[in-house]
């Protein structure tokens, strides 16, 4: 294998100099800072501010409040995961099998990627619409009187069928491309010592996707916690404290709206603290199970 030679030892830490950059200016110094105001107590107009120690911390862990936030974020995390690649999983198994309008097929599953988060919560307003929704009339015939925005319940519902309709694609392009990766005498052969579909999904082409599954696991965690945020912004509205709101929206919520500086950073180092313990509990634990090659 030819290796590649510079003519100068410097010449490689030039070109990784600005994709540095970007990481110490957009991750690890807001981290440092964030870290740093959760020990204090800010003035909202920045004239000054009071060391308190760990009395954030302590506040937020405390509240009620915020733990009955905190549980729902588990349900809406979990929830979201799992349907996500679920449907994922299905819709690309489905596309794999079409023989013919294969290409259209992909693309009105792949279109709905191109929509942001806010978007999406836009366009799952419209169709959860107290007086034109669609899906509301639909639910109605079966005596369900939803109310988003009102009602606890109904409005959880919608948060978790708009994010996951908004990801559903992301996770159906990599798993279609790991079927579609894998070779044509594999999948001859378990069909020929293996009838059953089933059971030659789950023997063979299942743990030959388990890395492209453990990818999507972690990844669709993170946005289940962090980029569903311009969902939830758009759903509730100006109504969070009636209805359902995770973690990293309390953060906004305290920090730009009530200007209590010290325990949004607070919440936001709870929350990088219980990311990092979970995705090293994915890679210790689950990534065992997961076999390359």
């Amino acid at each position: 294998m030819k290796r590649v030679q510079f003519n100068s030892r410097f010449l490689p830490y030039l070109f990784l100099l600005p994709q540095l950059a970007i990481i110490a200016i957009f991750f690890y110094w807001p981290s440092i800072q964030a870290i740093h105001s959760s020990f204090y107590i800010e003035d909202p107009f920045g004239f000054g501010s009071t060391f308190v120690g760990t009395s954030n911390y302590t506040d937020v862990v405390s509240s009620s409040q915020y733990m009955r936030i905190a549980r729902f974020t588990i349900v809406f995390s979990v929830l979201v995961t799992l349907i996500v690649i679920s449907l994922g999983l299905l819709l690309a198994l489905k596309a794999d099998a079409v023989i013919r309008g294969q290409s259209t097929y992909k693309t009105l599953l792949i279109v709905v990627y191109a929509i942001a988060p806010p978007v999406a919560g836009l366009i799952g307003l419209m169709f959860f619409d107290q007086h034109i929704g669609p899906f509301v009339e639909f639910v109605s015939y079966f005596g369900w009187d939803m109310r988003i925005g009102i009602n606890y319940f109904d409005t959880a519902f919608a948060m978790i069928l708009i994010a996951v309709w908004n990801q559903i694609p992301y996770n159906f392009i990599f798993f279609l491309s790991g079927l579609q990766s894998i070779p044509a005498s594999v999948r001859e052969a378990a069909a020929i010592d293996c009838k059953s579909g089933t059971r030659r999904f789950w023997t063979v082409i299942m743990p030959l996707l388990a890395p492209t599954a453990f990818f999507l696991l972690v990844i669709n965690m993170t946005y289940s916690l962090f980029d569903t945020f311009g969902v939830i912004d758009v759903i509730v509205k100006d109504s969070a404290a009636n209805n359902p709101i995770t973690l990293v929206y309390k953060v906004y919520l305290d920090g730009f709206r009530g200007n209590d500086l010290g325990s949004s950073s607070a919440q936001s180092v709870i929350l990088m603290v219980v990311v990092l313990v979970l995705t090293m509990i994915q890679f210790r634990f689950i990534e065992r199970r997961v076999h390359y090659g």
